[in-house]
């Protein structure tokens, strides 16, 4: 059993076992998962080894991106395009349909980033990412001393490309998704091992913060990698692997993982694989509703 079940609506979301399958291995620590759905292909980053990968069932493992800034999260814009963090270059950049690279984010208040961590685009177009320092340290990124007094969550605007400062109390912010109806945005903040909610304003503004939940259990990780699934239930990874949420913030259970998982997405044609970053492997189960689709 690779299931800790807490609730019961945790076997109508997952199921009553997710066997896990280790689809490759042999990397330094596994960041970033992404899914293409229009090539069947899966993106992730080995941030210490400056690469960025594909896996496919077809081609295996894959160079895509060699050497890489030591990017970290990916997702997929309206057009199809790839906004990528970038921990080195403390950057957000997108690649354009030619393959040529766009810097879409570099500085606030004539400060450079701390270095951009993990992103995802809203339905208008908009980019929000979170800013923590992770790409500072040796390894993970660039040692070097941060511009920045704060690490916040930032948004770049669709139509103007300006990039306005959304919150800035967090430890370190990191995994972040939008509800089903994009009113609410969940950001969790490493440091503190918490998930916060915030308000979302039709002018793309966040309000709020409270603590929504808080992922606990045994094992190492912490909270990193988030995202939704197709009825709003939310996954973060977690303590021992990756922690479910019904809508109401009730902790259905937690996907247990050999590994430490820093981040995790949804697959495969039907969207009901979970891949999942997991220190120096990429896992997959499957479960039972879909993830939603991004790509």
């Amino acid at each position: 059993m690779s299931l800790e079940i807490r609730d019961e609506r945790f076997r109508q979301v997952v199921g009553d076992d997710a066997p896990l399958e280790q689809v490759a291995t042999g990397f330094i620590f596994t960041e970033g998962a992404m899914w293409n759905a229009k090539t069947s292909e899966l993106v992730f980053s080995d941030m210490p080894g400056d690469i960025v990968r594909k896996w496919s069932e077809a081609d295996g493992v894959t160079t895509f991106r060699q050497p890489s800034d030591k990017q970290n999260g990916h997702y997929f814009d309206l057009e199809g395009r790839l906004i990528s963090c970038s921990h080195a270059a403390s950057n957000v950049t997108r690649e354009e349909h030619d393959g040529s690279i766009t810097v879409l984010a570099s500085h606030y208040g004539g400060k450079e980033l701390n270095s951009p961590n993990d992103v995802i685009v809203k339905s208008d177009g908009a980019i929000y990412f979170s800013d923590p320092t992770y790409g500072r340290m040796d390894g993970f990124g660039l040692l070097r001393d941060q511009d920045m007094d704060y690490q916040g969550v930032y948004r770049i605007d669709p139509v103007s490309g300006d990039v306005s400062l959304l919150a800035s109390d967090f430890g370190q912010p990191n995994g972040l998704t939008f509800s089903l109806d994009e009113k609410q945005l969940f950001i969790n903040d490493t440091d503190h091992g918490h998930i916060r909610v915030y308000d979302v304003a039709n002018d793309g503004s966040i309000s709020g913060g409270d603590v929504w939940a808080v992922p606990e259990g045994p094992g190492d990780g912490g909270c990193d990698g988030m995202k939704i699934d197709s009825e709003g239930n939310i996954f973060c990874t977690g303590p021992g692997g990756i922690h479910v949420y019904a809508p109401d913030a009730t902790a259905l259970g937690m996907i247990q993982v050999p590994e430490v998982t820093a981040n995790f997405t949804w697959g495969d044609a039907d969207l009901k694989s979970i891949y999942m970053t997991a220190s120096t492997s990429i896992y997959r189960t499957r479960v039972n509703v879909a993830g939603r689709s991004i790509s």
